[in-house]
């Protein structure tokens, strides 16, 4: 029996049901397995008086501090942050905040191995966990916590001092890994994997039918994630001009919200830009499976899954050169690969709407993503950690 203690500052909760969507089924299904005792620890950073009444942190005070979340015993201990200023702090507070927590859930459940699901903050609160209660520990790589926080100064170095002591690390891409490796993590240490996806739930359908239940007449693009610059929704709404009456879909939330909704009324674009802000996951894989593409000019990502689901739902994707976009866009049913220009970009969409290809061969790209394959690899791994 593998009993693992999951730490993820990325996990949904009553006051957030759809945060941290993709962390929570990975979780889920490795609990799942007969040969896997598991509980999660997901700790909710809350700055002090009178700053935690903002509406921001005020939602967190009906979220139990445990309880059994989809048959998994979830903690949810506080800890304390310092908006926008104290980012460096948090994997030391977190760890402060959770050692008497886990020194009481050790007193009944003696987990084997830590398992962090993202690089920052909980790599390094991990590396301190780890070390406390004499186990080893993993942490998964995904993208913005090494493009992102690995370059910042102040927690730079908790990653990489993270990555260094890791007994395993995961990266969601070979391209991902080869950053890993590039900060000075030991690539002997990294395996490659890939997020799962859930096939019956992103899955192609008529797409015509469904169109005219959202009263789209014409071509439609949808965008996937959070609305942050990073994401690039700015560069397709651009080159949304440049293709005739498509309708642009932005799913997500975000910062860049209203500049985003400024933009389109500049560019005489209002009517034909939607942004429905985050929506329950079935919704969201109804709209991409309607959509004619996915654009997703990102900066940086390590093997999105937003990507990966649209490919699922037969719906094509025009993406930057971003992580592991070679790694999906490998033949030319499952889109293109674009500069983070707005020409290009329209370009690219407007040669997939004039041909487009077979919903299904779309889907056959990502054959080798399941989470059942998730869940078996997720296992060797942490019991490799803990049989050394």
């Amino acid at each position: 029996m593998l009993r693992v203690l999951t730490l993820a500052t990325l996990f949904p909760d009553a006051a957030r049901p759809t945060f941290g969507g993709f962390v929570e089924r990975q979780t889920l299904g490795l609990a799942a397995r007969d040969d896997v005792q598991l509980e999660v620890v997901a700790p909710i950073g809350v700055p002090i008086w009178p700053l935690s009444r903002h509406e921001r942190y005020r939602k967190f005070r009906d979220v139990p501090e445990q309880e059994l979340w989809k048959d998994v015993i979830v903690h949810r201990p506080r800890f304390g942050v310092l908006p926008k200023i104290g980012g460096s702090r948090s994997p030391a507070a977190i760890a402060r905040a959770l050692r008497p927590v886990i020194k009481t859930i050790r007193e009944r459940f003696a987990f084997d191995v830590v398992d962090a699901e993202f690089f920052y903050p909980d790599g390094p609160a991990a590396m301190r966990i780890a070390k406390a209660f004499d186990v080893p520990f993993s942490v998964k790589a995904r993208g913005a916590d090494i493009h992102y926080w690995g370059a910042r100064p102040g927690s730079g170095s908790q990653v990489l001092a993270a990555g260094q002591a890791a007994n395993g690390l995961l990266a969601v891409s070979e391209a991902l890994k080869a950053d890993m490796v590039a900060l000075g993590m030991p690539g002997e240490k990294i395996a490659v994997h890939y997020t799962g996806i859930d096939k019956h739930r992103f899955k192609p359908i008529e797409r015509s039918k469904a169109k005219q239940e959202i009263n789209v007449a014409g071509p439609m693009i949808v965008t996937v994630g959070a609305l942050i610059p990073r994401k690039g929704q700015s560069l397709v709404i651009r080159a949304l001009k440049e293709i005739p009456d498509a309708e642009l879909w932005c799913i997500g939330e975000g910062e860049d919200r209203s500049s985003l909704t400024t933009l389109a009324d500049q560019l005489g674009l209002a009517d034909r830009v939607h942004l429905p802000g985050n929506l329950p996951h079935d919704e969201v894989a109804k709209l991409v499976a309607t959509a004619d593409v996915l654009a997703l000019p990102s900066v940086s990502e390590g093997l999105a899954n937003a990507w990966v689901e649209a490919l699922a739902c037969g719906t094509p994707i025009v993406i930057s050169d971003a992580g592991g976009a070679k790694e999906l866009v490998d033949r030319p049913e499952a889109g293109a690969i674009v500069p983070s220009d707005p020409a290009a970009i329209a370009t690219a969409i407007n040669a997939i709407l004039a041909d487009p290809p077979d919903q299904q061969a779309v889907r056959a790209t990502v054959d080798k993503f399941s989470w059942k394959q998730n869940s078996e690899q997720l296992f060797a791994h942490l019991s490799a950690l803990v049989d050394r």
